[in-house]
């Protein structure tokens, strides 16, 4: 996976390409670190060009989402498409994130 961080007003913004899997664990927690961060409000997870996800992946999304919950941040997930989409609507996803095309 390969990803770029950039601030946006309240939060900030994770573009994420290519294929998310568990070899990604310990970078994603490491950017996960944001939500600590003074100010955060938002934070939204740009999927538009991840291609992959496995189920490690998905724990990882959780693991944000309970980081967030715990700080008031609202998690987005911005753009996810295909076998990605599909993935998180069969997980139901639209239930746990406010999801965005």
């Amino acid at each position: 996976m390969e990803h770029r961080v950039e601030s946006i007003p309240n939060g900030k913004r994770i573009a994420m390409s290519g294929r998310l899997t568990f070899a990604d664990h310990a970078t994603f927690r490491s950017l996960i670190a944001v939500l600590e961060e003074p100010g955060m409000k938002i934070c939204v997870f740009d999927l538009s060009a991840v291609e992959f996800v496995d189920s490690a992946a998905m724990g990882m999304l959780l693991l944000a989402r309970d980081k967030a919950v715990g700080r008031n941040v609202q998690i987005t997930l911005k753009g996810a498409q295909g076998p990605v989409r599909s993935i998180m609507e069969v997980a139901k996803f639209g239930n746990l994130f406010t999801m965005e095309n």
